[in-house]
């Protein structure tokens, strides 16, 4: 059923927080009160934004219909990340912000998503290095849900914890299609938010998972510390867990590596190739390299979230020296559109992840194949999860109503 007939029949039914719908219906002219639903952290909470395996099974839906081609994101292919403010390293304007502290910008990330979903949305959020030191996330986001039809809000959600588990879901999903069977050895590089909430949806998947090898800055870290009290906390079927001073340490004998960094431009991990297991799955959401691309282009399986997002990504963040020499992204997603480009590799030679999930293309091939995978993360994972979020609050008479307007003063 589409949001609005969703939300017509809890209006019906007596639900706590019935929202209503002002737009014309069959000839019929509805009220043209609108009414919205806010949700708070603890609402969201409520709601289950922190069910992993549900998440999980959610994006994979998701994905599905990114191969279907049922969505829209922005941009002429409709594959767009988001629109990004990129702030200056310096300005004569008093108090203009500027690019001065680690990750600073702004995004907007608009999509539609169809299928049983079938409405439209928004994650908006700012980021800033410096809100750490003040207690605060990195980035604060915000999601907005809208009715495909009249563009009316249906919610306004907090959406820190439901960005952090898409994100996370998405390698869980991949490493449910690509993953050798019963992996038992996980390597996280970068143990931060989101290779927790990617542990998250690992372990929801497997129950084979053994060992765990976390590779922060330093063994000794507060994030790695943190990520070994979090995995004994909540997983104790875990048997060992090893703190990793080094990156070939932290590489060696993982069935599946989960890449998931915030460092400086250029200064991320760099795999060594005789490091790599057979048939490790490496799954990068940050940044990371695999030292020698010609083992990449002849020996590895490609595959990525979306392809053309990819393509954006390299007119957008492309960079080059002084001599008009291409510069490193980090990004396997955009090292594979510009093997592409090159002629080093055919198109077909890169799969999406959605497609594998349908059965149009190969996953792996074979139990020695090292696959790896591009997760650039989309806002239709930003509506997918925020949707089923959304509609378990609606159940469970959870959140705030809000009204919009009872009747619009200029129509």
């Amino acid at each position: 059923m589409h949001p609005g007939g969703y939300l017509s029949a809890c209006a019906q039914g007596g639900n706590q927080f019935p929202i209503e719908i002002g737009y014309k219906k069959e000839g019929i002219m509805a009220d043209t009160k609108i009414d919205f639903l806010y949700l708070n952290e603890q609402d969201m909470l409520k709601a289950g934004v922190m069910d992993a395996g549900k998440c999980v099974d959610t994006v994979e839906e998701v994905l599905t219909l990114l191969s279907k081609g049922d969505m829209l994101m922005g941009g002429k292919n409709h594959r767009e990340h988001g629109i990004q403010l990129i702030f200056p390293e310096k300005s004569h304007i008093k108090d203009y912000p500027l690019a001065d502290s680690r990750d600073r910008r702004f995004m907007s990330m608009p999509a539609y998503l169809g299928g049983r979903f079938h409405l439209a949305g928004e994650k908006f959020y700012g980021s800033n290095g410096r809100n750490c030191s003040k207690g605060l996330p990195r980035s604060i986001l915000m999601v907005t849900l809208n009715d495909v039809e009249t563009g009316q809000p249906l919610a306004y959600m907090s959406a820190n914890l439901l960005s952090a588990m898409r994100t996370g879901a998405v390698p869980g999903v991949v490493a449910k299609y690509l993953s050798v069977k019963n992996p038992e050895v996980l390597t996280l590089l970068g143990p931060g938010v989101v290779n927790k909430t990617c542990l998250m949806a690992y372990m929801s998947v497997f129950n084979t998972i053994k060992k765990i090898k976390v590779k922060g800055s330093s063994k000794t870290s507060k994030t790695a510390l943190d990520m070994e009290k979090f995995i004994k906390e909540n997983y104790p079927e875990i048997e060992e867990i090893e703190l990793c001073d080094d990156l070939e340490e932290a590489v060696r004998d993982a069935d599946i590596i989960s890449e998931a960094t915030s460092v400086i431009n250029r200064q991320w991990p760099v795999i060594k190739k005789e490091w790599i297991k057979p048939g490790c799955l490496i799954i990068s959401s940050g940044t990371m390299d695999i030292d020698d691309h010609n083992y990449v282009a002849e020996k590895v399986r490609k595959v990525v979230d979306a392809y053309s997002m990819y393509e954006e990504y390299i007119q957008i963040y492309e960079e080059y020296d002084k001599n008009g020499n291409r510069l490193p992204s980090g990004t396997p997603g955009m090292y594979y559109v510009n093997m592409v480009m090159d002629g080093i590799i055919d198109r077909s030679e890169v799969a999406e992840i959605g497609d594998i999930i349908r059965g149009k293309e190969i996953g792996r091939n074979c139990d020695d194949q090292v696959i790896w995978v591009s997760v650039g993360g989309m806002p239709i994972l930003d509506v997918g999860w925020g949707y089923e979020c959304y509609h378990n609050a609606m159940e469970l008479g959870i959140g705030t109503k809000l009204n919009l307007w009872k009747k619009p003063y200029l129509h």
